[in-house]
C-alpha cells in the first residue's frame, strides 16, 4: 500500500536525530518525509547530510502543527499518510496491523496504535493512549488515561475497536478522507485539532480505529509541556470551537454556558496551582473563541451526528 510518513518538525534536530534512525529502520515499506516548520536551528542541513533518503518540504514560517501539515501535505502524493511526531519511537512490524485495518473497510478513516510512555515504558503515554473519546461535557479522554490518571500496560486494550479520535502523535489516515475535510483547521494551531478533523469524519459516517497490534512509545511536550500557559490557552480555546463546530445544537444550548462556568472555577483552580499566567490563559481563550464565532458557526457541517459521547459524566465525575 502506498503510505507516506511524514514527520513535521520545527527546531527539533535533537528529536530528528535521537529518533528518525528508528523510523528508517522500521518502515521499509514507507517513504519518509520531513515537513520543517521554518525552522532556526541546523535541522535542514541536518537532515540532508545524515539522511539523503528522507524527502524534506520547507514551510516559509512556522504554521503551528494543523497550519504545517496542510501545507507541507500538499505536496505529499500518497493513498495514505501517517503523520507521526519527532519525539516518537516505533517498533517492528509497527505498519502492518494498521494498513490491514484500512484494507478490511474502505469506510475506516483514521487509525491510531497502541501509545505508549518512552521515559516509563510500562505505562500508556498521555497523548491518545488506547483510543480517544470525549465524556458528555465535551471533554477529551482516552482509554488508559483520564486527566492526570495513567495506566500500567497490562494487555487490557490489546484489541481493536472504533473510537471516536485518533491520536496526532501517530496518526494513520487516509489522503483522500483527509482532504475531503480540507485538513486540519489551521485556526487550532495545536491541540485537539486531531480530535476536530476526527469528528468532521464521523459526521461524515467514517470511521476511526484503535488497534492494540501495534505499538509506539512517545516521549511527549517537545513542543509545549504540560505546564506552558500557551499550552492551557490552546487547549481550551480549541476545545470550545470544536464543540460549536461539530456538535448538535440541542446540545450546545446547555453545554456552552455550563463549560463556561466550569471554566470559570477551573480558571481560579489553574491559577491557584500553577501561577497567575494560567488563570489569564483561560480567559484570553475564552476571549479569542467568542471572537472566532462567526467563523466557527460558517464551518459547521450540514449533519450533525446526534450521539457523540462515550462515558456519561466522567470528567464532571472526577471534579467532584
Amino acid at each position: 500500500m502506498d503510505l507516506a510518513i511524514v514527520i513535521l518538525n520545527w527546531n527539533g534536530k535533537n528529536w530528528l536525530e535521537k529518533f528518525l534512525p528508528n523510523v528508517i529502520e522500521h518502515s521499509e515499506d514507507a517513504l519518509i518525509y520531513v515537513i520543517d516548520n521554518a525552522s532556526s536551528d541546523d535541522s535542514i542541513s541536518f537532515l540532508k547530510e545524515n539522511f539523503p533518503m528522507v524527502k524534506i518540504i520547507v514551510n516559509t514560517k512556522n504554521y503551528g502543527f494543523a497550519g504545517g501539515y496542510n501545507e507541507g501535505l500538499k505536496k505529499v502524493q500518497h493513498e495514505f499518510y501517517c503523520l507521526l511526531n519527532s519525539d516518537v519511537e516505533v517498533t517492528a512490524h509497527w505498519i502492518r496491523p494498521i494498513l490491514a485495518i484500512f484494507q478490511r473497510d474502505k469506510n475506516i478513516s483514521a487509525v491510531q496504535p497502541k501509545i505508549l510512555d518512552f521515559n516509563k515504558r510500562t505505562h500508556f503515554e498521555f497523548a491518545g493512549a488506547a483510543g480517544g473519546f470525549l465524556d458528555n461535557l465535551g471533554y477529551p479522554y482516552c482509554r488508559g488515561r483520564i486527566f492526570e490518571n495513567i495506566e500500567e500496560d497490562k494487555g487490557q486494550y490489546d484489541d481493536e475497536i472504533e473510537i471516536l479520535w485518533a491520536s496526532g502523535c501517530c496518526f494513520f489516515i487516509r489522503s483522500q478522507d483527509f482532504w475531503a475535510q480540507n485538513g486540519f483547521d489551521a485556526r487550532f494551531f495545536a491541540h485537539q485539532e486531531e480530535i476536530d478533523l476526527c469528528w468532521r469524519l464521523k459526521n461524515s459516517e467514517k470511521k476511526i480505529f484503535y488497534t492494540g497490534k501495534s505499538a509506539v512509545y512517545h516521549v511527549g511536550g517537545g513542543t509545549l509541556n504540560k505546564q506552558s500557559p500557551q499550552k492551557t490557552f490552546l487547549n481550551i480555546r480549541n476545545n470550545f470551537s470544536m464543540l460549536l463546530k461539530n456538535a448538535p445544537f440541542s446540545t450546545l444550548v446547555w453545554l456552552i454556558p455550563f463549560r463556561l462556568i466550569l471554566d470559570g472555577f477551573a480558571g481560579i483552580y489553574f491559577g491557584y496551582k500553577h501561577g497567575r499566567s494560567h488563570f489569564w490563559a483561560v480567559i484570553r481563550a475564552h476571549f479569542s473563541f467568542y471572537e472566532q464565532i462567526p467563523k466557527t458557526f460558517k464551518l459547521r457541517q450540514k449533519n450533525q451526528i446526534k450521539k457523540f459521547y462515550e462515558a456519561k459524566w466522567l470528567v464532571f465525575k472526577n471534579f467532584l
